[in-house]
């Protein structure tokens, strides 16, 4: 649970697909400010910081405190659209934070201590991860960073339950029951990539037998050609 995180915007007047083209051209991106029983207020933000944030990860967990233009607004991101092919973001949209108000965003799922378990340590198991993120409903300035899981003492077979895990704010969306994680034998993974590596080894080597057959009858081809220019 961070502080809310400073963002410089501009405010438009303007809305619209071709505002929203000319505030690109300008090297920002277009957003607006919505919820909060309060109008949608249209701004503009700088790309560069803008992209910065999206792909640091943790975008849509933070709040921000959005300047534009003297007034100070406390939002979360709630969604953003980026170019399919340059990755550049191209719209934002944040939602206004009221006092009482809950939110719902998925917290990222941190395991820890992977050498204190010995299921992965002295076993030899592979940590299988089945959810990265939970999804929380919490109020905007409870979000916590990220949800850890302690694997010390964890065996082959263990599985973690949502239920196992403490969460630090808010109420978690699902079923408790759910599992996020278990520890798999060496065997289970190990069987698939020795079966992918063979797979692989016998397609290269029927490769090579065709390349090899090719390379002979192009040989035998040739000495039949000379033999036929000396007749």
């Amino acid at each position: 649970m961070s502080a809310p995180k400073s963002l410089e915007a501009v405010a438009r007047d303007r809305a619209g697909k071709g505002a929203a083209r000319a505030v690109r051209r300008q090297g920002q991106v277009p957003a607006v400010i919505y919820g909060g029983g309060q109008a949608p207020q249209s701004i503009a933000i700088d790309l560069i910081r803008t992209r910065t944030l999206i792909y640091a990860g943790g975008f849509k967990t933070t709040v921000f405190e959005i300047n534009a233009g003297g007034k100070k607004t406390r939002a979360i991101p709630r969604d953003f659209q980026l170019d399919p092919v340059t990755g550049v973001p191209l719209h934002v949209d944040f939602l206004r934070i009221v006092a009482g108000q809950t939110v719902t965003v998925a917290v990222p799922v941190h395991f820890l201590n992977e050498d204190a378990a010995p299921g992965i340590k002295k076993t030899g198991g592979t940590l299988n991860i089945v959810h990265h993120t939970l999804e929380l409903t919490v109020a905007p300035d409870q979000i916590p960073e990220a949800i850890e899981v302690d694997l010390t003492g964890r065996e082959v077979g263990d599985v973690i339950h949502v239920s196992d895990i403490k969460i630090p704010a808010g109420t978690y969306t699902g079923d408790v029951g759910e599992p996020v994680a278990n520890i798999v034998p060496p065997t289970v993974l190990g069987a698939e990539v020795e079966a992918e590596e063979a797979a692989l080894a016998e397609a290269q080597s029927a490769e090579s037998a065709d390349d090899k057959g090719e390379a002979e009858a192009e040989a035998g081809e040739s000495k039949d050609d000379e033999k036929s220019d000396k007749e």
